[in-house]
């Protein structure tokens, strides 16, 4: 299938969902991710700010605050280019650029990609071999490739995970799929 139209496939599903099933299927998917070894054992983690029709992450920014871990979000810097700035609690973030939560310009430190133990990474769709097919910005790909001490994971919906996705050598695949039905190791 080609990418641009399994994206829009995927985009209008997610939009689809209406506010009570996606709060359900986001505490169910970050339930089993504070549950799981790979966030029990990292120190600094890595999450994108949700978009409203996206796996809601804000459960996840609560408890590694109160487990006083090293939580960063990415920073665009240049075109196709990302880096991982500490969100040292919710204050410090402002809306910016797209429309996303960041960190106030005042407020960045930002944190290098080898010391990020665990990267969540946000995708339109995955498969059972843990390929992941971006949002097209190419962002992720290459950013993950710094992140080597880093488990790639992603928290999706159950309906984003497909037989398979169209991948190209610079793809970067995710080493744990969590949906609401299952765990793809």
């Amino acid at each position: 299938m080609d990418k641009k139209i399994l994206r829009r496939e995927m985009r209008a599903r997610r939009k689809s969902l209406n506010e009570i099933e996606r709060q359900n299927f986001s505490d169910e998917i970050t339930k089993k991710f504070l549950a799981s070894d790979v966030y029990k054992n990292s120190a600094v983690i890595m999450a994108y700010v949700s978009m409203p029709e996206e796996v809601q992450l804000q459960k996840i920014f609560v408890d590694a605050f109160e487990q006083k871990k090293i939580l960063s979000v990415p920073l665009i810097i240049g075109a196709g280019e990302m880096s991982a700035v500490e969100v040292p609690n919710f204050d410090a973030l402002e809306i910016g650029e797209f429309g996303i939560l960041t960190v106030r310009e005042d407020s960045r430190k930002f944190i290098d990609a080898e010391k990020i133990n665990c990267v969540i990474v946000p995708g339109a769709a995955f498969d059972i071999h843990k390929n992941r097919l971006g949002l097209g910005g190419g962002f992720y790909d290459k950013f993950l490739p710094r992140a080597v001490n880093a488990k790639k994971i992603a928290l999706a919906y159950d309906f984003q995970i497909v037989d398979a996705v169209p991948t190209e050598p610079h793809d970067s695949p995710v080493d744990m799929i969590i949906t609401e039905k299952r765990i793809i190791k």
